[in-house]
């Protein structure tokens, strides 16, 4: 490995680490992120599927989480009788909230950026109980 491949190395790995130390931020929800919230005759239909999704992505977690965290906003706007629009909304969130671009809506957002895949440590998990206690 070369010295300019070690230093970027370097500064990902503390980057990284330095990221894992901080608090998560309180929880927020902008509902389906640049999506409409529901039909035009009903339109919070499938808010509450969002603010679900959101939930999970604030928090973050592995690749898997994520996996079953936009398959079941899939399923929660099907059941309310938009498989049409579940399908276009599982396309978005796959490639839209991936963790790896600094935006609003990634997934482990309530985290610093880069937060990436990783599973949630045991005082992560103990942050994030507190903050949807004091809700």
């Amino acid at each position: 490995m070369n010295r300019i491949h070690i230093g970027l190395l370097t500064l990902v790995t503390t980057t990284l680490s330095a990221c894992s130390d901080q608090p998560i931020k309180p929880f927020t929800s902008d509902g389906c992120s640049s999506f409409p919230d529901g039909t035009y005759s009903q339109r919070e239909l499938w808010l509450g599927c969002c603010t679900e999704h959101d939930l999970a992505y604030w928090q973050g977690g592995t690749y898997d989480q994520r996996l079953q965290s936009d398959q079941q906003l899939q399923q929660c706007v099907a059941q309310v009788g938009q498989e049409s629009i579940a399908k276009l909304m599982l396309a978005g969130v796959r490639v839209g909230g991936t963790p790896f671009l600094p935006t609003s809506f990634r997934w482990g957002y309530g985290w610093p950026y880069p937060r990436l895949y990783k599973p949630l440590s045991t005082a992560e998990q103990q942050q994030i109980k507190e903050q949807l206690d004091k809700k």
